[in-house]
């Protein structure tokens, strides 16, 4: 009995004043009763959310403040350095590669639980990502940051570890048949994508726009 699913992940960059990448994902429906319900039950609770936080805004604006004074304005951000640029230029095509890698990833585990994928081409995913961690680690360790972004280009490699160990988490489900290995590599691939996002605040601005 085979699971069908497809899903397609598109990645723009434009260069210019500033590099930025957009996802656009699209997913074919119907998802099958299956898939249906769990969105619906996604949808429910991102509404009982979204409820909660502006029941408790409502709230918290009408309680009186004792004093409210004008927020200090944020200095700006100082411009980066010749050498920073050039190390920023140099990550960012790897960036892009990782990032699509751990998408694509995590959208085969959500598929593949909800009957949407097979565990062949769960494998495949898996397979394909490990060797696109194991790529960009050699080329992020060849790269020479300068000083000042030493701290952000470990951090890079290590959420970029943290990947590889989820992808190998995931592949040993294909050794014991067992899907709990699932489970034990999503923390490590949050981790990572954690680590990532906040590298990519701080270079790519366009990519990760505030809050």
């Amino acid at each position: 009995m085979g699971r069908k699913g497809a899903a397609s992940l598109e990645v723009s960059r434009r260069t210019g004043d500033g590099p930025w990448v957009g996802f656009v994902f699209h997913r074919l429906w119907p998802l099958g009763a299956r898939g249906t319900a769990v969105a619906a039950t996604v949808l429910a609770l991102l509404a009982v959310v979204v409820f909660g936080l502006t029941r408790e805004a409502t709230t918290t604006s009408r309680t009186p403040s004792p004093a409210l004074s004008h927020p200090a304005a944020v200095p700006p951000k100082p411009a980066f350095t010749r050498a920073e640029e050039a190390y920023i230029q140099a990550l960012w095509p790897i960036h892009g590669e990782v990032e699509r890698s751990a998408v694509r990833m995590s959208l085969g585990k959500i598929f593949y639980k909800i009957n949407d994928m097979g565990k062949a081409e769960l494998k495949a995913r898996a397979d394909d990502a490990l060797a696109t961690y194991r790529r960009a680690e050699a080329r992020i360790s060849a790269l020479q940051p300068p000083p000042s972004l030493q701290r952000e280009h470990d951090d890079y490699l290590a959420a970029v570890e943290l990947f590889e160990k989820s992808a190998l988490e995931v592949l040993k489900m294909f050794d014991d048949g067992n899907d709990d290995h699932l489970l034990a590599a999503y923390p490590l691939s949050q981790e990572g994508s954690n680590k990532i996002r906040e590298i990519g605040a701080k270079f790519w601005q366009d990519e990760f726009p505030p809050n």
